[in-house]
């Protein structure tokens, strides 16, 4: 049974996440973990927050806490009726992005689904600093963030950013390889280059492999110049050829990285208007385990 971990602030936009989650998962037997963490505003640092654990203040962000993530969970009942779905709720007087990593070891969570803050006005970013600290801080399993904005659509166009200057593990690749079987999706391998130039002997290998692992995927090879910015790129990518989701690796020097460390002036026209999955690179010999720390929650 897959095991779906969705942070809530209670937004509309951590609520569009939701509900992508629902659709892209509905004919599969899930577990979805519904999480809220709170730190009333006051505390400031994890003494604070810890001296005041037992206050007033507290309790009040606890009880709002545990009840909207029933209210979602009553929400998600009414509107997407599935028996082939589970769901139990967290709520944690934490930082959200320790608990996430928490979570994903100590209950072998598959993927985490999020939802990413758009643009306004001239405070266009990337994506929200959350999104961005918790796809840095999970190594376990991927990250898909889902844009505020975007309804839903069967991802039978997927796109995965590659330089070819690093090989990829069938163990790392099949987060992709099963999202394309799942839906019968066309796998579009996109190389951003600064400029147009013959593949190296290494990199020509690492496409040679990675064609291989996607087997009877239906996969074409894009290769496109850069505009102004990988971030731009991928994104008019993405619109002309209609893709219903982004697919990247993240890895030192990767695409993923540089996209989090562009300089604002590089991405301020970047929209996150295409859903995207995130694959956490694997360390050699690392296996998925389950902690031993109990993590409370509630049906």
């Amino acid at each position: 049974m897959k095991r779906v971990l969705i942070p809530t602030d209670f937004s509309e936009n951590a609520w569009n996440a939701i509900k992508y989650g629902l659709e892209l998962f509905k004919k599969e037997n899930c577990i979805f973990y519904l999480l809220n963490t709170y730190t009333p505003a006051i505390a400031h640092s994890r003494f604070m927050a810890a001296s005041m654990e037992n206050g007033l203040i507290t309790n009040a962000a606890q009880s709002c806490s545990v009840n909207g993530l029933a209210s979602v969970v009553c929400k998600i009942e009414e509107e997407f009726s599935n028996n082939k779905h589970e769901f139990k709720t967290i709520s944690s007087f934490s930082f959200l992005t320790d608990q996430v990593k928490d979570i994903v070891a100590e209950l072998d969570i598959d993927l985490v689904l999020l939802g990413t803050k758009g643009a306004s006005g001239l405070d266009e970013v990337f994506m929200g600093s959350n999104a961005v600290r918790i796809i840095k801080a999970v190594k376990d399993c991927p990250v898909l963030a889902i844009p505020q904005s975007f309804e839903f659509k069967k991802p039978t166009e997927i796109a995965f950013a590659t330089d070819f200057n690093r090989f990829y593990t069938m163990s790392e690749l099949k987060p992709l390889i099963d999202m394309a079987t799942s839906f019968d999706a066309v796998v579009r391998i996109v190389h951003v280059q600064y400029e147009i130039k013959a593949l190296t002997e290494l990199q020509f290998f690492n496409l040679s492999m990675l064609r291989k692992y996607l087997g009877r995927v239906e996969h074409y090879v894009h290769t496109v110049s850069e505009l102004n910015s990988v971030s731009k790129t991928l994104e008019s990518f993405s619109i002309e050829l209609d893709i219903h989701l982004l697919a990247m690796l993240h890895y030192q020097h990767s695409y993923m990285e540089r996209l989090t460390r562009e300089p604002v002036v590089k991405r301020v026209a970047f929209h996150t208007n295409t859903p995207l999955l995130v694959i956490p690179e694997l360390s050699m010999g690392s296996t998925s385990k389950k902690g031993n720390k109990e993590i409370s929650f509630s049906n």
